[in-house]
């Protein structure tokens, strides 16, 4: 009895349980929103673009992309030398991957991460046009921003890979996802059109909380960019791709290259004809310290020539962010990391304006004096005046100086100084291989062993918008225009101004570029839109050995290959990952891969 009395207590509360069951698993979860929450209301929709932003690669991560260029080396290397001698496979990717080990940020460029913010997008867009709002207003910003957003992400990977599938819809788990590359020319076009969408919807000027968010400017100035690199030689010259079947991956068919060169100069121009933006001190006064002028630019935390932008605050080192760590010289306990190379800091322009060489005996003697202000500005050499050292090195430098030399010792061997991989007191491993180490955007004023410095990483200023112009003005002929605003960047350098014309012309408006914005993520685009890679990459990265003999009061300096690069044409465009061909069958891999 007792037996039958318990199974028929189980198959009561049995039943009791499968009625409640359904509204029981019912219940919404207290720490997260439905989906239908998100897209009804407009501040949680605005949360999710913000999302967006923050998954932008920024360039303040251990490895710069510079050092996947001819503008520095990684001291530690970290597989960048993967990318610099042309090692890169469809199966290898290390420094894009996400997670890798030292915190790398240019796998947020790869193309499985754009992807899935380029979904975000597309979701974003579709949601948001099911639905109305009472602030229509910020719909259409945040419209707009998503917008900016698309394009930006697809930017990047146009310009990495050639033409990609264009996808402005959100798949979902079951759907198709096999789609086929679009064309160069497709792409391009596609970008474009956002970036006039984005301009169209958004405000001149985004305040308070919202400054870093796109503006009409940012959407303009991207297409500036986007329209200069589309004109360039790489887009309409296949043939370094001999027998690829596919062309049109990879560049125009038969465009009107001089029409090209022109939307480019418009582009850029609307940018300038908004009256928006100025240069930072754009016009030095006798005894303006032009170089801490031009550090400013990178240690505010805005300027007149900010157009798009990411802010900081100290907590972002959780998230890979502490550039004054990273870059700092071993000596002042940092990584040593993305240290300038010989041929950037030899690019560099006397004061007077004329090249610097080392075959000119007098500059050899003394290679640090006399240059141009942004020299001062941006490298960190020999006998540069940094900040006091810590107690344990300040009896070998109470000055304060970067210290990348050797001194001969009465028994002939050398001391390295504190700066340099021989030093005794700091880290060696952390210590320049080229002799150099940065100084743009790293604050001198902050301990990096303590302290995260909060300056923004500028994705697009203004200053590159008078270059886009005046490039595009030199491939058009219209070398007045041109040398006028390469001036204007020159002025602000203290600089005089450039005279040249023709092919000599369009060398001035180049350097001017990779000296004024080093180390911004320009450099590796440049190289190859240029078609100059072969050159700048089949060379050894070379550095600076310095040595004083035992008593000299003037050093010995002799210029040293560092570490080895190679250029395969190959490189031109970064190959499909081997797991992206595997699940698509529809996409064709770019040549030589």
């Amino acid at each position: 009895m007792k037996s039958n009395f318990s199974i028929i207590l189980c198959i009561f509360f049995g039943l009791i349980l499968m009625g409640c069951k359904k509204d029981f698993l019912d219940k919404r979860p207290y720490d997260q929103y439905s989906d239908e929450d998100v897209w009804k209301d407009l501040q949680l929709m605005q949360t999710f673009v913000n999302n967006i932003y923050y998954n932008i690669p920024h360039g303040f991560t251990e490895l710069m992309l510079a050092s996947v260029s001819d503008e520095s080396i990684l001291t530690y290397d970290g597989g960048s030398s993967n990318v610099t001698k042309s090692l890169i496979t469809p199966s290898d990717y290390f420094v894009f991957e996400v997670g890798n080990f030292i915190g790398v940020r240019t796998y947020k460029m790869s193309w499985d991460w754009v992807y899935k913010y380029v979904r975000a997008c597309n979701l974003f867009l579709q949601q948001a046009e099911k639905n109305t709002y009472e602030d229509p207003d910020l719909k259409n910003r945040l419209i707009g921003e998503a917008h900016f957003l698309r394009a930006y992400y697809y930017h990047n990977l146009v310009f990495l890979y050639g033409g990609i599938p264009i996808i402005t819809e959100a798949y979902e788990l079951d759907g198709d996802h096999l789609t086929a590359r679009n064309s160069f020319e497709e792409c391009i076009d596609f970008i474009a059109d956002e970036c006039d969408k984005a301009a169209d919807l958004l405000p001149e000027i985004q305040e308070g909380n919202n400054r870093g968010r796109a503006t009409k400017g940012a959407a303009l100035a991207l297409k500036s960019r986007v329209l200069l690199f589309a004109a360039s030689d790489l887009y309409h010259n296949p043939s370094w791709a001999p027998g690829y079947a596919h062309p049109e991956l990879i560049s125009y068919a038969g465009a009107d290259r001089t029409g090209q060169w022109r939307a480019a100069r418009d582009a850029a121009k609307a940018v300038i004809d908004l009256n928006q933006y100025t240069l930072y001190k754009p016009d030095p006064s006798p005894g303006d310290d032009i170089a801490k002028n031009y550090q400013e630019i990178f240690l505010s935390k805005s300027t007149s020539e900010d157009i798009f932008y990411r802010s900081f605050i100290q907590a972002s080192k959780i998230s890979g962010y502490n550039p004054g760590l990273f870059n700092n010289p071993n000596g002042y306990f940092g990584f040593g990391g993305n240290t300038p190379v010989g041929q950037l800091v030899d690019a560099f322009e006397m004061k007077d304006g004329t090249l610097f060489s080392w075959n000119n005996p007098v500059q050899a003697a003394a290679p640090y004096e006399n240059r141009e202000p942004r020299f001062y500005a941006n490298i960190l050499y020999n006998g540069a005046k940094w900040r006091p050292r810590d107690p344990s090195g300040i009896s070998q430098d109470p000055i304060g100086e970067i210290q990348t030399s050797f001194k001969q010792l009465p028994n002939g061997s050398y001391l390295g100084g504190l700066d340099t991989r021989s030093t005794t007191a700091y880290a060696q491993e952390d210590g320049s291989y080229t002799g150099y180490y940065l100084r743009k955007f790293i604050d001198p004023n902050l301990n990096p062993q303590f302290y995260v410095q909060e300056w923004p990483w500028r994705f697009i200023r203004y200053a590159e918008v008078i270059l886009n112009y005046a490039e595009a003005c030199a491939e058009l002929g219209e070398e007045v225009e041109a040398r006028k605003y390469v001036n204007i960047i020159r002025k602000r350098a203290g600089l005089p101004d450039i005279a040249t014309s023709g092919q000599a012309l369009r060398q001035s408006v180049r350097h001017e570029r990779r000296i004024e914005l080093m180390y911004e993520d320009q450099r590796f685009f440049d190289i190859r839109r240029w078609m100059i890679a072969p050159q700048v990459l089949s060379s050894d990265a070379m550095g600076i050995d310095i040595r004083y003999p035992l008593n000299a009061t003037q050093p010995i300096y002799k210029q040293i290959p560092v570490r080895v690069r190679d250029w395969k044409d190959q490189s031109y465009f970064m190959p499909i990952k081997l797991d992206e061909m595997n699940r698509n069958n529809l996409l064709i891999q770019n040549p030589l891969y």
